[in-house]
């Protein structure tokens, strides 16, 4: 068999990983996304041990840890997108920006500035409670 079939798979394999990693909002889908790239690197070192004929199957045996650590992403990736979906009620990451309390991520604070409008101060509306508490 020649290289090229198993290369060119693993090459459209991994173009349609990056496409969905750059492309899909929705967090489990970008970590189905992640997963389809490390498939295409696992077929090329498979094809390329034997392609090879390595005696020492360093390409199996690199894939082995490769499948290991994609198991271990996909555990705390779907960990944290439960957390993600329990704490915001959403798997869109475009809403995963903020860090901490939900009702206090898109604050505004009100400032006397010409005419009273709300100004956005970038902070949210806690932070001057914490730096109350860190001086003290």
């Amino acid at each position: 068999m020649h290289l090229a079939y198993p290369a060119v798979l693993a090459a459209l394999l991994f173009s349609v990983g990056v496409y969905g990693v750059l492309a899909r909002r929705n967090a489990v889908l970008v970590l189905m996304s992640v997963e389809l790239m490390l498939n295409a690197v696992n077929l090329n070192l498979v094809a390329f041990d034997a392609w090879l004929r390595d005696s020492l199957h360093a390409g199996q045996a690199l894939t082995l840890f490769t499948i290991t650590v994609a198991a271990a992403e996909i555990g705390l990736g779907l960990a944290i997108v439960l957390l993600l979906v329990r704490a915001r009620g959403t798997a869109d990451i475009d809403r995963a920006t903020a860090l901490g309390d939900p009702a206090e991520a898109f604050a505004v604070e009100e400032t006397p500035v010409d005419a009273g409008t709300p100004v956005d101060t970038g902070a949210p509306a806690g932070a001057e409670a914490l730096k109350g508490r860190a001086a003290a």
